[in-house]
This record gives C-alpha cells, structure tokens and sequence, in this order.
C-alpha cells in the first residue's frame, strides 16, 4: 500500500506519480462525493496525452477519451447513479474491461462482484480544502 499528501497544485505530478507505478489499466476511485475524483482523474487524462476533455460522466455513466492523434486513451466510468449492477452488465461492461485502454472507475462500490481481479484502488480523503490524502493499492 501507497500513501500520499498532495495538494492541489501537485496534482500534476501526483497523477503522473500514479499513473507510472500503476500495476494495471483499471483504476477504482473511492471517497466521498467532492473528495476530488474526477480531479485526479482530469490530471490523469490530461497526462496520458487526452488534453483537457476529461469530464465527469454522472449522467451519462461513460465518458470515452481519445488521444490528440485519435487511439482511443481509454473510458471514465462514474456508477453513483447506478441502480443495479444489471445496469452495468447492460453498458457491456465486460467489453469495456477487454479492451486495451485505460479504466478510470468512480463508485465501484457500486458494482462490486463485476471488477476485474487486476484493479488498482485508490481512496481519496479530504485533510482540507486544499489537501487530500490518497491510499493506494492494488489487487493483483
């Protein structure tokens, strides 16, 4: 297990930190709502080369980001108005979890038992407005 502090101006450097020690493509966000998910995952986007289009998919319940040359970066998965976990089999979750792309998941509480084995979860706390500490750990 992993821990940091970071604040906000480090986020950058944070999400680059994560992403180069990540052991898989399927990142599984949790902390409560406004801890900075979709922050984090914004910087993340932002340094895998998507630019600035991540967004928060709430209401869509999947965003796709594609690279600046067109590949396909990966998918922003957001399940807090999940219903069921029917609802995510229907979204062809399990598709989305073969492709070679990067998973970005928030509330995968939400679909517990559908997570691939070879996920890395990364729980955000808020310490202040400005700071947030990250524990990070992956299950495979």
């Amino acid at each position: 297990m992993q821990k940091i502090i970071y604040t906000i101006q480090e986020l950058d450097e944070i999400s680059k930190e994560i992403l180069d020690n990540a052991t898989s493509k399927t990142l599984c966000f949790y902390g409560e709502m406004g801890s900075g998910k979709t922050t984090l995952i914004k910087a993340m986007v932002r340094s895998l080369g998507g630019g600035d289009q991540a967004k928060s998919p709430t209401f869509g319940i999947v965003n796709e980001y594609l690279l600046r040359d067109g590949d396909l970066l990966g998918y922003h998965f957001d399940f807090y108005r999940l219903e069921s976990k029917q609802e995510a089999m229907d979204l062809g979750l399990e598709d989305y979890f073969n492709q070679d792309a990067w998973i970005f998941m928030e509330w995968p509480e939400k679909i517990t038992g559908l997570l691939p084995s070879n996920c890395v979860n990364i729980s955000i706390e808020v310490i202040d407005p400005v700071t947030r500490k990250i524990e990070i750990v992956s299950t495979k």
